[in-house]
């Protein structure tokens, strides 16, 4: 089974991924990348590795792993 990995450096803190999943699996957390963006963390025990996160990310912060 794939799973859903954040590529943290890619990720701006829109946001758009964790109004699009549908078990809320995403949260903005309190780290910051390099780029001083909140990233968003990924709850495993909430995902259902549906991609809709990967879809959405108009910066490609989240992708699927094989």
């Amino acid at each position: 089974m794939s799973r859903i990995l954040v590529e943290s450096e890619r990720c701006k803190s829109c946001g758009i991924c964790i109004d699009a999943c549908p078990k809320s699996a995403l949260a903005m957390s309190k780290e910051i990348n390099g780029s001083g963006y909140r990233i968003v963390d990924l709850d495993a025990e909430k995902c259902i590795q549906c991609g809709i996160c990967c879809y959405v990310c108009p910066d490609c912060a989240l992708e699927r792993e094989a």
